[in-house]
This record gives structure tokens, C-alpha cells and sequence, in this order.
């Protein structure tokens, strides 16, 4: 503005204020919303006759109006063409919004009308701010609180739509710009520098209005299944609060609608007052109160409904899984469906695409249970069972059964870009379905697979049959050790599978290593030997091959290292590669699933029901796994391929090597019982009670260790272990 135009202004601005002293007085006080009397006049005007309004399509219309509605808006209307603007409308506007929103829209057509006509009236101070209200109360006198909200909104985003239309179209519309002139509405294109202050407090105003409309439609939109005046106090204060918040949002409506009316017949010398900016400054920090406040009982109400509908859907999994079903949809629907994605909350990892349960229907559905810190190992070895030639044909698995990965990530943790980059990742990795985000997990599915299922830190596996019966709490175990021959992975199944199996080495170590499988079928004594001890290494394997070559036996060996690999077992393999000491697993995957499967077999012998005292195999494989939860070293030779239970020798890597060192003491009794059985009587004279430690497992899924603890180097959650002790350990034993 040039120095003679901005002294004409001050000059014109002055007679404006002026002449508006005549029309309007200062607004600049107005009653608390805690006057008793204002709000009892307020409350005796809501006669509510029990119509219903679905409020939300026509709130979406009104904020599209209000986000048009603004000073920023003048410049991009100039800067496009009509063909481009009408291009812009059909591409933003929600088609979908108009649709839903027309039988709303006739009813309250004629009401929207009235109450813009009765906001544009000039009614100054306070008690004409007051009168206005109570006089559109009585409008709106059998419409609910929401519905109120809405129908001031959209009386007042008419009149600010129309006049922000004009405002916008005045220099490239004839007709609009022969409108402009006859109201004399100010030219905001040129003057909207001046008009600025005034216009962001006004939006600024509406802003918070459109929130508190928000707010007290989503009140009503609470769920009344679950929640209610009586059982929530907090949802109680809320309808007592409402109420206050309407009536300030009439208030602001009709001076907002009193402010830029006011601009037409003035033009661009309209005063701008500072009590008026003020007064709408004023109700913007009042409604900003009433929205905190409404705010924070609003989620402690959508809390209270998310605790019951938790409690809902928790019970509903327990019945449907519970109760015979004609098929297994029902209860997998409830496993995997949620409310913000119920028609397709699952992915087909091989192809990309979404899908519904429906795919999963009449099929066996084995559930993979995990967090995102799921190694790399266990789903290699997974794909691998899973993607068997007996369970993989054509390119797809056998029909017979589905594989659905579930994760479960904690719904109180934040969802981080790290976590959904893990996520990603491991999805490239299966072949099979998969909820499409942990997000869709419902937390009563988590609680449920937490507290029924039993999942803890580790992976599991559960199988639903076709009919939706759970025949499995955990088949990764029987996966683990019989593979894809465990279909369909069943309780029965794996129960059959035990009956049919002895203790023999074919057992212990599966088809991990081919070539071993081969020493066993050509009948040669084979000794699996582990630990860390590097020494002890060296001096065993020189030993037992010196012991090998004086008994004439052919022996192999393997390294099998710890059921922890660290830094500690790479060295140890290297050294034993290096130096030709025995055959070693190179990779780290062998030696974790070898001691994986003696996990595998133990948990699954718990799961049977089947105790040490009565069962071999559950007594064998303790005494592998205990001797791995100690920290020294240990050994067992075994010949050939289904031997005999007794044609085995096993002990701590100290009293083999004491043994195998006095070898020419029981040399004579090779001859007489052969090279085992002369070898375990040798054994014999060591205190048994050494042979006594500590046996530390991982919890698993039991229900009966909880809590968790992070840990101190990576801070992630730490895995939990149960220790069983011997009673002759002695208490400072690291045995």
C-alpha cells in the first residue's frame, strides 16, 4: 500500500469505526458456560421427538466447505482455469459422501436455511449473543445434541461458503462480480493483507468448531451396546457436558457469522476492532477448553468400549474354538478378521494378493505363531518342512492343508518404522498366507493366543482342523522332528508317530547331515561330541581315534557344538576344520536345528503327557540336553543303524577322556563284550552323581513362567528358561 493510500485508509478506517459504533457494540464479555440459569434456559429448549440424523456424511460436506473457505483459496482460484477447476471438484469430491448423504441432506435442507438466514442477522452484545442462541435453540428444538452441532456448522459454512464464492469468483465470473459490487463486499485479492489478521482468527475460531463438532458426533456414535450413562461415569459427565459445548458452539457461529457479514457494505474500509478479534480470539480459547475436556473423557469412553469388546471377542474365540462347528470359517474369521478390515485381512505372500478367509474354508489351517523376532532359522527350516515335495506340488502346496502366519506385536507398543521394516522382510521370506499388518490383530485375539494357546516368546504352531477344532496346541514340534511325514499334524498323529519310534541315532539326527546318515547305514561307530573347550577337543579327538585304531572299529565323528552357537562354537569349528581334528557343521543352521529337535522331542514327550521315570527316549534326550546346559564338554558313541538300546556309551567330556586315557587297562574286555559295552563298563566307576546338573530349557509357550525382562545389550525382550536341578548338584556347581 502506497504512504497516501494507507493515510486515506487510517482516515476511512476511522469513520468506518465510526459508523460501526451505531450498528454493532462491543462484544467483548460473555457468560461462563457455568452459569447455572444460561444453561438451564438452554436445557429447557431440548424437546428431542427420538428422530434419527446420520450426522457424519453431512459434518464431511461441511469441512470440505470450511477447507475451500479461506484467504489461502483466493490465490489458487485465480491461477486456474474453469476447466481446471471443475476437473479439481471432480477428482476431490468424495462421490461417495453425496450419496450417503442425500436423504440427510432433504430433511434438513429447509433447517440449514432458517438457521443461516437467523446467524446473519445483526444481533450485538452480549445479551443479543445470547438471545441468537437461545432463539436457534428453540429452532432446533426436537434435533439431538449432535445433530444441533451439525445443522449450526452447516448454516454457517452456507454463509461463509457464499461469501468466500463470491470473494473468489468476482474477478473471472460476471455474474459473481456484479454480486460483489451491489453487497460491496471488500476485494480480498487486493486488500488480503489487511484482511489477514482478521480472517485467521476467524479460521482459527472455525477450526476448533469443526473439532468440538467432531467431538460430540463421535460421543453419539459410541457404541450403546457397550457403554452407557449407568456402568460409565465418564461417558456420564460427557452427556452432561455436551450440552455446555453446543451452546458455546452456537455462540462462536453466530459471531463469526455477525464478523464477516459485517464486511459486506463496507468494503475494503472496514475497521478492524481489536475487541472484536478479541471476542473471537476469546471463543476460540473457550471451545479449546471444552474440547480438551471433552477430549479426555472421549478416550477414556472409547476405552471403556474397547475393554468390553475385548471381553467380547475373547469370549466369542473361546466358543467358537470350544464348540463343534460345520466348518472352520467362524472360528477363523474371529482369529483373523478385525473391524477395520473384515472382507480381506489376509495376504497371499506367493502371489502378493489379499484375500479373504474364505480361501482357508474346509481346509487344515496350521497357525504360525510369532513376533517379529522370528530368526531366520526356524523359518528356513519351516519353508523347508512345509515346502516338502510331499506338501508342495505344482507350485502350490498340497490343498490339504494352509499355512497362516499370525503375528502378535504387544498393542501397547508404538508401531515403529524399524518394526514395520522387520515385518517386510520376513514376508519376503514365506511362501504362505499372512495377516496383512500386526495391526490387524484384534488385542483379544493376542490375549487369547497368549492365554488359551499358551503363546510366549517363542514360535508355535496350532492346528485347526477343517471344522475349526483345535487337534494341536503345537505341532512345530512334531515338524521339527518328522517333517512334512507328520501331516496332518494332529495330536493323534504325533502320538502315533512316538509309538512307532525307538531311541537310535537315525532319531537323533534325522537327514541333518547325509553323510552321516550314510556311516550309520554302513554300520560304523559314530561319536557326537560337543561343547566349547577348544583343549579338550583336541585332546579327545586325538584319544578316541588312538582308542579307534587299537580296537580296530571304524569310527566317524561330529562336532555338534552347543545349542547356543556364539563366537565361542565358530572358533571351536574352525580349529576342528583347520586341523583335521573330526567332521564338523560348517553352518550354524545344522548345528541349531540338531539341538533344536532334542528341544523339539522333549517339549513334544511334555505335551504327550509322558514322563522321564517310563520313558526312554524322554530320559535319553534329557541327558543330551543337560549335558548342553552345563558348560564343559561330552560325548556319545553309538554304532551302526537301529542298534540296540544298550549298544550306546555317553558321559561328561572329563570322564570320557579319563577313561578313553586308561584304555589299555580295559583294553582285554574289548575282545570279550566288544567296543561299547567294554567301553561303558569302564565308565562305571565315576561318581554317577556326577552325571547329576542342571538342565536349562526354553520356557516355550508354558503358561506357567510370565513376565518379561529386557535385555541390558540389545534391550530386546529376553527369552525366558526353566532350570530343573539335580538335588546332588552342589549349590555352586556351573555343571
Amino acid at each position: 500500500m502506497k504512504p497516501s493510500q494507507a493515510r486515506t485508509f487510517i482516515v476511512d478506517s476511522a469513520m468506518a469505526a465510526n459508523k460501526m459504533q451505531l450498528i454493532k457494540p462491543h462484544r467483548h464479555y460473555f457468560f461462563s458456560s457455568d452459569d447455572s440459569s444460561v444453561m438451564k434456559q438452554i436445557l429447557a429448549t431440548h424437546v428431542p421427538d427420538g428422530r434419527e440424523i446420520d450426522t457424519r456424511p453431512l459434518l464431511h460436506i461441511v469441512e470440505d466447505v470450511f477447507n475451500r473457505a479461506t484467504l489461502t483459496s483466493l490465490s489458487l482460484a485465480l491461477s486456474q482455469t474453469t476447466a481446471a477447476a471443475v476437473a479439481e471438484v471432480e477428482n476431490s469430491t468424495d462421490k461417495n459422501i453425496i450419496l450417503t448423504s442425500t436423504d440427510t441432506l432433504e430433511a434438513l435442507a429447509y433447517i440449514i436455511h432458517k438457521i443461516s438466514c437467523e446467524i446473519s442477522r445483526e444481533s450485538g452484545g452480549e445479551s443479543g449473543g445470547h438471545s441468537t442462541a437461545v432463539s436457534l435453540f428453540t429452532m432446533l428444538a426436537n434435533y439431538s445434541w449432535d445433530a444441533k452441532a451439525v445443522v449450526i456448522m452447516a448454516a454457517l459454512a452456507v454463509n461463509y461458503g457464499e461469501f468466500f464464492l463470491t470473494a473468489q469468483l468476482n474477478t473471472i465470473n460476471p455474474l459473481a462480480t456484479g454480486i460483489a459490487r451491489l453487497k460491496h463486499m471488500p476485494d480480498l485479492h487486493k486488500h488480503s493483507e489487511v484482511m489477514k489478521p482478521r480472517f485467521d482468527t476467524i479460521e482459527m475460531l472455525i477450526k476448533t468448531m469443526l473439532d468440538v463438532t467432531k467431538c460430540v458426533v463421535e460421543f453419539k456414535e459410541l457404541p450403546t451396546d457397550y457403554i452407557g450413562a449407568v456402568d460409565s461415569p465418564d461417558f456420564s459427565m460427557a452427556l452432561a457436558h455436551i450440552p455446555t459445548a453446543v451452546y458455546w458452539l452456537v455462540r462462536s457461529a453466530a459471531a463469526c457469522a455477525s464478523h464477516f457479514v459485517g464486511l459486506i457494505g463496507m468494503g475494503y474500509e472496514y475497521y478492524i476492532s481489536t475487541s472484536e478479534i478479541w471476542e473471537l480470539s476469546s471463543l476460540s480459547h473457550k471451545l479449546t477448553n471444552i474440547l480438551d475436556h471433552l477430549r479426555n473423557l472421549l478416550a477414556l469412553c472409547r476405552r471403556h468400549v474397547d475393554e468390553k469388546r475385548h471381553v467380547e471377542a475373547y469370549k466369542l474365540l473361546v466358543n467358537l474354538f470350544e464348540t463343534p462347528q460345520s466348518d472352520n470359517i467362524k472360528p477363523l474369521k474371529a482369529l483373523f478378521s478385525s473391524k477395520d478390515d473384515h472382507a480381506y485381512p489376509l495376504i497371499d505372500l506367493s502371489t502378493k494378493k489379499k484375500c479373504g478367509v474364505d480361501v482357508l474354508r474346509r481346509k487344515i489351517v496350521l497357525v504360525l505363531i510369532s513376533d517379529l523376532n522370528i530368526t531366520v532359522e526356524e523359518l528356513f527350516v519351516l519353508v523347508q518342512i512345509f515346502m516338502s515335495d510331499s506338501a508342495y506340488q505344482g507350485g502350490r502346496f498340497d490343498r490339504q492343508f494352509e499355512v497362516v502366519w499370525l503375528p502378535i506385536v504387544d498393542p501397547d507398543v508404538t508401531w515403529t518404522s524399524a518394526m514395520e521394516e522387520s515385518f517386510d522382510k520376513l514376508k519376503l521370506t514365506m511362501p504362505w498366507h499372512a495377516v496383512r499388518k500386526p495391526s490387524l490383530v484384534d488385542p483379544a485375539v493376542v490375549k487369547y493366543v497368549r492365554k488359551v494357546w499358551n503363546f510366549g516368546k517363542r514360535p508355535l504352531v496350532v492346528t485347526v482342523n477343517a471344522d475349526g477344532k483345535v487337534v494341536n496346541p503345537n505341532a512345530m514340534h512334531m515338524a521339527y522332528i518328522w517333517g512334512s511325514i507328520a501331516f496332518p499334524f494332529t495330536s493323534a498323529r504325533e502320538e502315533s508317530l512316538w509309538n512307532e519310534e525307538t531311541w537310535r541315532m537315525e532319531l537323533l539326527v534325522d537327514e541333518i547331515d547325509p553323510l552321516l546318515v550314510t556311516w550309520i547305514r554302513e554300520g560304523k561307530y559314530v561319536c557326537l561330541y560337543g561343547g566349547d573347550d577348544v583343549e579338550w577337543i583336541r585332546s579327545f579327538t586325538t584319544k578316541i581315534q588312538d582308542v579307534a585304531r587299537a580296537a580296530k572299529i571304524p569310527l566317524e565323528m561330529v562336532y555338534v557344538g552347543k545349542s547356543n552357537p556364539k563366537k565361542s562354537v565358530k572358533k571351536a569349528t574352525d580349529v576342528i576344520s583347520s586341523e583335521n581334528l573330526s567332521h564338523c557343521w560348517q553352518d550354524p543352521v545344522m548345528v541349531w536345528f540338531f539341538w533344536s529337535r532334542l528341544e523339539s522331542m522333549w517339549y513334544s514327550k511334555m505335551q504327550q503327557g509322558k514322563r522321564v521315570e517310563d520313558d526312554n527316549i524322554m530320559r535319553e534326550v534329557m541327558s543330551l540336553l543337560s549335558y548342553d546346559s552345563g558348560e564343559k564338554s561330552w560325548a556319545m558313541i553309538t554304532r551302526g543303524s537301529g542298534g540296540a538300546i544298550g549298544e550306546y556309551v555317553k558321559a561328561h567330556g572329563k570322564e570320557m577322556a579319563e577313561c578313553l586315557t586308561d584304555f589299555d587297562k580295559w583294553k582285554p574286555n574289548v575282545e570279550i563284550e566288544g567296543f561299547l559295552p567294554a567301553l561303558g563298563n569302564a565308565l562305571k566307576p565315576f561318581d554317577p552323581y556326577e552325571h547329576c546338573t542342571k538342565l536349562v530349557l526354553p520356557s516355550g509357550n508354558s503358561p506357567w513362567v510370565r513376565g518379561s525382562v529386557m535385555c541390558s545389550d540389545c534391550m530386546r525382550p529376553m527369552e525366558k528358561y526353566v532350570l530343573y536341578r539335580c538335588c546332588h548338584t552342589p549349590a555352586g556347581d556351573t555343571e
